[in-house]
């Protein structure tokens, strides 16, 4: 049977490191290092010195009597400036006989005897002291447990360093886009209120123009009242759609089991009764799974997918639509597939983009939103959306969506 040997100095070190750990500022540390170096080598005092710039800063103490706890003293005059300096471990038997020592600066204290250890060996950051108030001469298993502390006191230190860093930067970002939010509201007022009123001008005096001056109008002129009339209108859903865009960013999601069978079979059946009875489209839909998603964010994506997929097979005479879908590790992709007009791959990176259309607008109608809104649903939802097409032989999209 194996015995256990406890050794009550180790202990000690495991509890030190196991609390600077969790230590988030400089203060916690020095607490703990200054408590945890007297104890491990039975020291009648120790210290804990910080690097500030060309002098030591003697930030804490733990002692039988004062020290210097609070005092800056230039490197090359204190014992401590030379551990850093020299990147070294010094132990000095008896104070009062070494030339590195002030010993001035000595006399008002207890301290007979001493050790120091540099935090960090490359380009130390700061040093732990401890003394004694008799003539003490450390063993190596007294300084190894010293520079053991040292060497997790200069990680747990470069690690507030980076958590302070980390902090900052979120704190920035997070100013950033509280800033950028702000934006977006006063620029979705503006566009909802100021960009708004004058299309409404427009649109009555158009109206009015029509209807109380059409007999004095010349064929012309009743041309371009009404193309003014469909711009305005065009305008007025540019607004509309831009401001869905914008304002999709700032909607939370209210995730809840969404059965996609159900609501694609509705949209589908919208999307014809829409179209009326002199379409003939041919709807495949293949039994599909439930998914944990927003439901009103949802269904904006298939709408734009259906209508998108209704829409550019306008010219073809029988409209073949297929929906479905198939599983990866992770996740599950639907599927929407159409033998429209398609469109050339060359430009595929443009699909998603705000106002990129990959048809002219006397082809078809729209305002190239639709396809950035289905985009920005889905990677709000942690999922993706790609396409694959041929000009003149259809179009498939693809969303994958993380299983519930």
């Amino acid at each position: 049977m194996q015995t256990i040997v406890e050794n009550p100095s180790v202990d000690l070190l495991v509890t030190a490191v196991q609390e600077l750990s969790l230590a988030r500022d400089l203060e916690t540390v020095t607490r703990i290092v200054r408590t945890a170096a007297r104890k491990l080598t039975g020291a009648d005092g120790a210290t804990f010195v910080l690097r500030d710039g060309d002098l030591c800063f003697y930030a804490d103490e733990d002692a039988i009597s004062p020290l210097w706890k609070g005092s800056r003293f230039p490197q090359d005059t204190c014992i401590s400036g030379w551990a850093m300096v020299n990147r070294q471990v010094i132990v000095i038997e008896d104070v009062y006989n070494d030339p590195r020592i002030p010993v001035e600066a000595y006399r008002p204290t207890f301290v007979k005897s001493l050790a120091m250890v540099p935090i960090r060996t490359q380009n130390p950051m700061g040093a732990i002291g401890n003394y004694w108030a008799t003539r003490h001469m450390p063993d190596a298993a007294e300084m190894k447990l010293l520079q053991s502390l040292a060497d997790i006191t200069a990680v747990t230190l470069e690690n507030i360093e980076l958590y302070r860093s980390l902090e900052a930067r979120v704190q920035e970002r997070t100013t950033q886009l509280e800033t950028a939010n702000k934006e977006l509201e006063a620029f979705s007022y503006s566009v909802s209120h100021d960009l708004r009123a004058p299309l409404r001008s427009i649109d009555g005096y158009l109206h009015i123009l029509l209807e109380n001056h059409l007999d004095g109008m010349s064929e012309t002129g009743k041309g371009i009242a009404q193309r003014v009339m469909a711009n305005a209108k065009h305008m007025n859903q540019l607004i509309d759609d831009l401001l869905a865009f914008f304002r999709m960013g700032q909607k939370p999601l209210i995730k809840t089991i969404i059965s996609v069978n159900d609501l694609v079979h509705a949209v589908c059946k919208a999307a014809q009764e829409a179209e009326g009875p002199s379409r003939n489209i041919d709807f495949t839909i293949h039994t599909l799974p439930s998914i944990q998603a927003d439901a009103a964010l949802l269904q904006q994506v298939w709408i734009n997918l259906i209508s998108n997929a209704v829409k550019y097979t306008r010219r073809q005479e029988r409209t073949l639509i297929e929906i479905g879908f198939y599983e990866e590790p992770g996740e599950i992709i639907y599927y929407i597939k159409d033998n429209g007009v398609g469109f050339n791959m060359d430009y595929a990176h443009k699909l998603f983009g705000v106002f990129q259309r990959l048809h002219s607008p006397r082809e078809f109608e729209g305002t190239g939103i639709g396809l950035s809104i289905v985009q920005r649903i889905i990677t709000k939802h942690g999922g993706s959306i790609r396409a694959h097409a041929e000009e003149g032989n259809g179009a498939t999209f693809y969303i994958a969506l993380p299983k519930t």
